[in-house]
């Protein structure tokens, strides 16, 4: 009974460390142009997303790990991928870099600020989960339209700019309440 109990409260986290074992399999797929392949790992992933939050919530099963590995595993696929689309020329460059950089920038700020002893509240604001959103739903798109040879140009385009305005406007926030937090002591004066 005891066995039993502690696999459903690790349910979610298995979940999530799956999510991040499809990671590298959608990415060789996209590497070997199975887009298709590609495309169902993606939304499973996605699927997998939204099931180990939803059984965490409903159920109360959140832990610190899964605190922690759920945006992890979000950061590994969205990177992972538009990488590797941005070095197939499905998407662009300059998009990829953007994505990538904030995610890099935030990743550091969290370990700087937890070496100086002053962590930072990990909990994503709304500007953070509407970036990380639209990120993916350009991902899905991205790899619809390629998996079923469907011309997703404008549809595309809006949403190449709607990501980048939010990636911009998500790496200001965080950079904003990283320099506060970092700012002097109010220690002795």
């Amino acid at each position: 009974m005891l066995m039993r109990s502690l696999c459903l409260r690790w349910l979610p986290n298995f979940i999530t460390i799956g999510r991040l074992v499809l990671t590298p399999a959608a990415i060789d797929m996209i590497v070997a142009e199975n887009w298709r392949a590609a495309f169902a790992i993606f939304v499973i992933a996605g699927a997998s997303d939204a099931l180990d939050g939803w059984l965490a919530k409903t159920f109360d099963l959140r832990t610190e790990l899964g605190a922690v590995l759920d945006p992890v595993a979000d950061k590994a696929l969205i990177v992972s991928i538009y990488a590797t689309l941005a070095i197939k020329g499905v998407l662009p460059a300059w998009l990829a870099l953007l994505v990538i950089s904030r995610d890099v920038m935030i990743v550091g700020a969290v370990f700087v600020t937890w070496l100086l002893r002053r962590p930072m509240d990990l909990r994503p604001l709304p500007v953070s989960k509407a970036t990380t959103a639209t990120q993916l739903l350009l991902a899905a798109i991205t790899l619809a339209g390629e998996a079923f040879a469907t011309p997703l140009a404008g549809v595309t385009t809006l949403v190449v700019g709607v990501v980048a305005a939010l990636t911009v406007a998500s790496a200001a926030v965080y950079l904003l309440r990283w320099v506060k937090l970092m700012g002097p002591d109010d220690v002795g004066g």
